[in-house]
């Protein structure tokens, strides 16, 4: 697919510098450069400026409120890479920070319209949740967002060895946690997840979840199984869905979604049925829509469908559909 990598937290190219990962006198000479930067999460939320505009607001990495040990599990800053210039950033969490006389009542739930303010930034600094800023984002913004992101959120619910149990120590600049204990060496983990355009000549496969806001269809998603491809993965959670048997199966571009850590592998599926029958506690409804439709839905005509969220590979991959530029 042409276009795959200009999907939101599509690669923009840059550079991790994983060789020096496990170098502890390379990191420190990083985190000592004089233009050393970092970007600030704070329960799973990036600091932003600009406004309506949003971009990531870096913070200088001599900052005193980075020395005040705010994170409550990643204590140190997690080396993210170089900028073109040289430049090194790092991700810090000060998720151990309590605003106080703030709205905190949305954070943590699926829609968090509220934004935090920290004293020790200006005004135009908050803490925004990634869904409401990653459509306005530049490419690079967007990579480094959902990168710190997912790295910080592992480490918060990974902090014991899942093999014997003890407290794990962070390793590799933020990217490995070793076990003292036994050994154990544990990764940041990446869950792979199929997302598919099911096709049936000019219809498109749709479906909405129980919980979602009323209207909202999206395309069919599940996760990879142990020991099973991506094209088995699709056909099997079609059919578990929707009862939709599916034939050929392609690969058109992938996503990395930090909510909390897939990689989304968006493909397209040729149905080899039409009649739906549904799983309802993993579906409300499954219906087919023809491409003249999706142009209604997108318009934002459509009587009862709304289109997937605004920067979801599932947008993504339909509107290429309906615009006809797949290849």
């Amino acid at each position: 697919m042409k276009h795959a990598e200009t999907v939101t937290f599509g690669g923009s190219g840059f550079d991790r510098a994983a060789h020096i990962r496990n170098d502890p006198a390379a990191l420190e000479a990083e985190r000592a450069h004089p233009r050393a930067a970092a970007l600030l999460i704070w329960r799973g939320k990036p600091m932003v400026t600009g406004g309506d505009a949003p971009q990531l607001a870096l913070v200088p990495m001599q900052h005193p409120l980075l020395s005040s040990g705010l994170g409550r599990t990643v204590r140190d800053p997690v080396f993210l890479g170089r900028e073109e210039d040289g430049s090194p950033l790092f991700a810090c969490d000060i998720s151990g920070w309590e605003p106080e006389g703030q709205d905190l009542s949305a954070v943590g739930q699926f829609v968090d319209p509220s934004l935090q303010h920290h004293p020790a930034f200006p005004d135009d600094c908050v803490f925004i949740e990634i869904r409401r800023a990653m459509t306005s984002l530049s490419p690079r913004d967007a990579e480094l967002m959902a990168m710190a992101k997912a790295v910080i959120s592992w480490h918060e619910i990974h902090p014991f060895c899942a093999r014997c149990g003890a407290a794990s120590d962070i390793t590799h600049g933020g990217w490995q946690r070793i076990c003292p204990a036994c050994g154990g060496h544990h990764f940041p983990r990446t869950d792979p997840v199929v997302i598919m355009l099911i096709l049936d000549g000019e219809d498109v496969l749709l479906g909405r979840a129980p919980s979602w806001p009323d209207g909202m269809y999206s395309l069919l998603a599940g996760f990879v199984e142990p020991g099973e491809t991506l094209e088995a993965a699709v056909r099997r959670e079609v059919f578990e869905e929707s009862g939709v048997e599916v034939g050929e199966v392609g690969y058109l571009s992938s996503q990395p979604w930090p909510f909390p850590a897939s990689l989304m592998f968006g493909c397209v599926g040729h149905a080899k049925s039409r009649e739906i029958k549904i799983d309802e506690v993993e579906l409300s409804d499954a219906r087919w829509v023809s491409r003249s439709e999706m142009v209604e839905v997108f318009a934002g005509q459509h009587p009862d469908i709304r289109p997937p969220r605004h920067g979801a590979i599932a947008q993504f991959l339909l509107k290429n559909w309906v615009a006809d530029t797949l290849d």
